[in-house]
């Protein structure tokens, strides 16, 4: 007679439950803590990453900075972004409403790839947008045969 594994549909119940509980804290918890967030001084600027055929491009949402208030670094293969956005106190907060925007300092790292030349990045700031382009090097960029017909 052969062992067989006792199925218990409860507990596989029991196991989508706790990751839809974790999913609903995850979400609630960064709303509801907005204030702890403010408090604390910490916010993610949202990023896009794409390639083109001569660079890696990473454009980050930045609004209400101004440039001196912006850091791009490059250090052993990893591209930092950080900075703060502070909090204007030209209104008193008891009069405010409803505090949505995020402030404080950030930090964001990403890795990058080997086919970039890193003593070649250059970023821009426009328009609350941050632009990095990283140039791939010579021998990394796809090159172009020609075929003859004969």
């Amino acid at each position: 007679m052969a062992i067989v594994r006792w199925w218990d549909p409860l507990r596989d119940l029991s196991g989508i439950q706790e990751k839809m509980n974790q999913l609903f804290e995850d979400t609630f918890s960064r709303t509801r803590g907005r204030d702890e967030a403010f408090a604390k001084g910490v916010w993610t600027p949202a990023v896009d990453i794409y390639e083109t055929e001569d660079a890696v491009v990473v454009k980050a949402e930045l609004p209400g900075l101004e440039k001196d208030q912006i850091g791009v670094d490059v250090k052993d293969g990893i591209l930092s972004l950080h900075g703060e956005r502070k909090f204007e106190k030209e209104v008193k907060e008891e009069n405010y409403h409803r505090i949505e925007r995020a402030y404080g300092s950030f930090h964001r790292s990403f890795s990058l790839p080997s086919s970039v030349e890193q003593d070649k990045i250059n970023a821009k700031f426009k328009d609350g947008v941050l632009e990095v382009q990283l140039p791939k090097k010579a021998q990394a960029r796809p090159k172009q045969i020609k075929v003859d017909v004969k």
